[in-house]
């Protein structure tokens, strides 16, 4: 492996930590911040402000990203990062809360450009294995983060945040000191009315067939935010889980799908297929999702984590799939319309599922899940509809 491939999987593994971390105890920062118990429309509230800002500055991010490289931009990704965690750290109201997340998402182009770079130095054939190690390796920030966070957080709510700041602040020295640039910067000035954010879109939707793809993105994205935004509510709700059990079962899942994402999606891919292997994915995600929600007690939720965790196989045939739609040179501003699309659907989403937990939460905590199923429903005749092709063999040297 590369000397950059470790380099922009090690960053991605410290950036997973520090976003594992502030899971377990978010609703207890909440409702110490704002007095009171019910925090719910609060994490919806914070999770959109950040896509929404994400949303508007993650095309800008990925078109300078072509123009100025990969690392700068990656840069000061990881800068504003330090910068929210250390808001999130020592914030004493929930306007300096939200004033960090909003510079969080800002600034916040970490995967994108992580994904551009790894597009860049990776043939097309050895694209869909790295991309399952890239998600690996946020599964293995996912196993140390939550648990982490959990026994820190009963010692010191705010010390998980410290902790965040100083993994970022790490992962920006290494960046800065070891990550070469992966393209030549482009020469072109900027154009600076590329840096409306809806122009990229209005790219996108000139090229019909990226549509498709991207509403499938869309829709995963959008379920995805149901256990940010609820997963430590109902833990707490359904089952009386304090922080250090939240961290538990978010790492145990971490466990299981780092070893998912690392072995699994390349030889799913050559046994049943690209389209196969998502649509197994969303089966077992849905099948993992209808056990909790009608699970009566915890211990069913550790059982069922290895099934979760197969819900993923098929995201980096779909990665793949989507570094196929654009040439070379529109990767970085691809990715950047890509990761505004999932912001989008990271702005919806949380103010959705918040506000449907705060309806069940008193007499269903777990419907939550049900409603993730009935948007992976969404996805399936889209996945259907896709034109997959397979791959050209490499040719032998």
């Amino acid at each position: 492996m590369s000397k950059p491939l470790i380099v922009i999987f090690v960053a991605i593994v410290l950036d997973a930590i520090g976003i594992g971390l502030i899971f377990p105890i978010l609703p207890a920062l909440l409702r110490d911040v704002t007095h009171t118990g019910n925090v719910a429309a609060y994490i919806g509230i914070m999770t959109a402000l950040y896509a929404a800002m994400q949303f508007v500055f993650a095309p800008v991010l990925g078109s300078l990203s072509d123009r100025l490289g990969r690392r700068p931009v990656l840069l000061i990704s990881l800068a504003g990062a330090v910068v929210n965690y250390l808001f999130l750290a020592f914030a004493p109201s929930l306007w300096m809360l939200l004033l960090g997340r909003a510079i969080a998402g800002l600034t916040s182009a970490n995967v994108s450009v992580a994904t551009a770079y790894i597009t860049d130095i990776s043939a097309e054939h050895q694209r869909a294995r790295r991309f399952g190690l890239f998600n690996a390796m946020f599964g293995i920030g996912f196993i140390i983060g939550p648990v982490l966070g959990g026994v820190l957080g009963d010692y010191w709510l705010r010390l998980p945040f410290i902790a965040a700041a100083v993994l970022n602040a790490s992962n920006l020295l290494m960046a800065f000191f070891v990550l070469p640039e992966s393209r030549n910067p482009s020469r072109e000035m900027i154009d600076f009315a590329a840096l409306n954010p809806l122009r990229p879109l209005r790219w996108v939707f000139s090229m019909k067939n990226l549509l498709p793809v991207i509403s499938v993105f869309f829709i995963f994205s959008a379920t995805g935010e149901a256990y940010g935004t609820s997963w430590a509510l109902w833990g707490s709700d359904a089952f009386q889980w304090n922080g250090l059990w939240v961290g538990l079962s978010l790492g145990t899942f971490g466990v299981c799908q780092a070893l998912a994402q690392a072995f699994l999606p390349g030889p799913a891919v050559k046994l049943i297929g690209e389209r196969a292997a998502i649509l197994v994915g969303i089966a077992c995600a849905c099948t993992a999702l209808a056990v909790m929600a009608f699970a009566s007690e915890g211990w069913m939720i550790f059982a069922i984590m290895p099934l979760f965790a197969l819900g993923g196989i098929g995201v980096p045939a779909l990665q793949s799939h989507a570094t196929r739609q654009v040439d070379e040179s529109q990767q970085g501003q691809f990715q950047g319309v890509l990761a505004s699309a999932l912001s989008l659907a990271s702005i919806i989403g949380p103010l959705a599922f918040s506000s449907f937990y705060f309806v069940v939460r008193s007499q269903w905590p777990g419907a939550i899940w049900l409603s993730v199923i009935a948007l992976y429903g969404l996805s399936v005749p889209l996945v259907l509809g896709l034109r997959f092709r397979e791959t050209a063999p490499v040719a032998a040297t």
